[in-house]
């Protein structure tokens, strides 16, 4: 497969800014990337400021949401593009329980809106990678592990929205011989993730000697993805993957939500200890529970690990560390997000 021009949705996300960085500084891709990204709460193009000085004329940024299909037909004209890598979601549990409608809009229609352009493109197009979650899977309980054949089970409006772009991606194949692959992933963590989410709100309430909110009895259990190790595993999907397969993404670091945060209380208190030497873990409060909180996640990964030959390289604790590292070592990064004048600059400098 020749790739010549990547459209990456959501690529000012978490993962998608990783994925980038990674096929264009890693130097694992010679083509254009084009990234198309909305930049809500959660997109910040600064992440990829590096890539853009570096690679001025292999890196176009668009801001454009995937729910408009005009803009979406125009991006693919214009850009000739041959392939898309499929990150762009709102993705949040928690906020898909207070306002779904968001989800519904740009995790179907929005997908749907790409599928339909990669469709009018069919004499060129190579493929459309899907980026998922295990949350379409459901919950599991203190044994097994979500495989590829796992029926879908989702339990919240996110989920359930992943899980019916899911569907819609096999659909495109099936029906129209789209190619397509699809991962399902466990949770991600790393450089660049917004700090709503656990580890990242964890680590920087820790450091300002904040609560530290851990829900219900904290044994909730989910596996941990770094996030670099998921890019390589997507790419390897995309360059070596079977066409209309999904490959379930894990990390091989299952894991209690409390032991987490005791871990990163651990770290910080280690490299970023508190003035008058209290210790982080004195911090952690339990909280009510989410509604429909999933008690456990498991990946099994040994198609992807079989077939593809990708394993994880980093285990829990050295992918942790790096994390904690990076969070005490860009701060401008964090106070720029948490600004209530960063929407303001997004609008200054992208438009509304």
């Amino acid at each position: 497969m020749d790739i010549k021009n990547l459209l990456v949705t959501g690529g000012c996300g978490f993962i998608g800014s990783n994925f980038i960085a990674y096929l264009l500084a890693g130097g694992h891709f010679n083509g254009k990337i084009i990234n198309c990204d909305k930049l809500t709460y959660a997109g910040n193009p600064a992440n990829l400021d590096a890539i853009n000085n570096k690679f001025p004329d292999r890196y176009v940024f668009q801001k454009v949401d995937i729910c408009d299909g005009d803009l979406i037909r125009e991006l693919f004209d214009r850009y000739e593009i041959d392939a898309v890598c499929h990150f762009a979601a709102e993705s949040h549990v928690d906020r898909s329980i207070k306002r779904p409608e968001s989800f519904i809009q740009t995790n179907i229609m929005g997908t749907f809106n790409l599928l339909e352009a990669a469709r009018a493109h069919a004499d060129r197009f190579q493929l459309f990678h899907h980026v998922s979650t295990d949350e379409v899977y459901g919950s599991l309980g203190a044994t097994g592990y979500f495989t590829e054949e796992t029926p879908y089970r989702p339990n919240s409006p996110y989920s359930a929205s992943k899980a019916a772009s899911d569907h819609l991606v096999r659909a495109y194949h099936e029906t129209y011989g789209l190619p397509t692959t699809i991962s399902n992933c466990s949770n991600n963590y790393g450089p660049f993730q917004f700090p709503e989410k656990l580890i990242p709100l964890i680590i920087l309430n820790a450091m300002e000697g904040k609560a530290l909110p851990v829900y219900g009895d904290g044994r909730n259990v989910r596996d941990w993805l770094y996030v670099e190790d998921h890019c390589e595993a997507i790419w390897s999907i995309m360059q070596k993957g079977k066409r209309s397969e999904t490959y379930n993404i894990g990390g091989n670091s299952e894991m209690e939500n409390i032991r987490i945060v005791e871990m990163i209380c651990d770290i910080v208190d280690e490299i970023h200890p508190a003035a008058d030497g209290a210790a982080c873990r004195k911090l952690i409060t339990y909280v009510k529970d989410r509604p429909g909180h999933d008690r456990r996640y498991a990946i099994d990964f040994s198609k992807l690990q079989k077939d593809l030959g990708w394993k994880p390289k980093e285990t829990f604790g050295t992918g942790l560390r790096k994390t904690v590292e990076w969070y005490l070592e860009n701060g401008n990064w964090v106070e720029q997000i948490r600004s209530g004048d960063y929407q303001k600059w997004i609008e200054e400098h992208y438009g509304s």
